[in-house]
């Protein structure tokens, strides 16, 4: 599956059918939790978050293109990311697009 921040197919033509989506709710992990918040006291990268939000991403990404292919699309164009605090120690991330076949 092609993904593209683009809002077209170099070199193809296109034909929308349909916004794909995927998103994932991850909470923090309470033993990384209590490490990243003494490293907060001392500055750095908080890595344990680091690593969760990029497994976030990539567990969305992967919902986004199941639903993409289950509309039989060919690409998803214009892919956008966001992430947001749903609760005390719970982030969401989704990440959606647009689903283009080839013509």
């Amino acid at each position: 599956m092609l993904l593209l921040t683009l809002n077209y197919v170099p070199g193809k033509e296109i034909e929308a059918i349909g916004i794909a989506k995927g998103t994932t709710v991850q909470s923090k992990n309470f033993g990384k939790d209590f490490m990243s918040g003494m490293k907060g006291l001392v500055g750095g990268e908080l890595k344990a978050y680091t690593d969760m939000l990029t497994e976030s991403r990539q567990i969305a990404t992967k919902r986004m293109v199941d639903e993409a292919e289950s509309f039989g699309a060919d690409a998803v164009i214009n892919v956008r990311y966001g992430s947001s605090s749903i609760m005390q120690g719970a982030a969401e991330v989704i990440v959606y697009g647009t689903a283009v076949k080839f013509k």
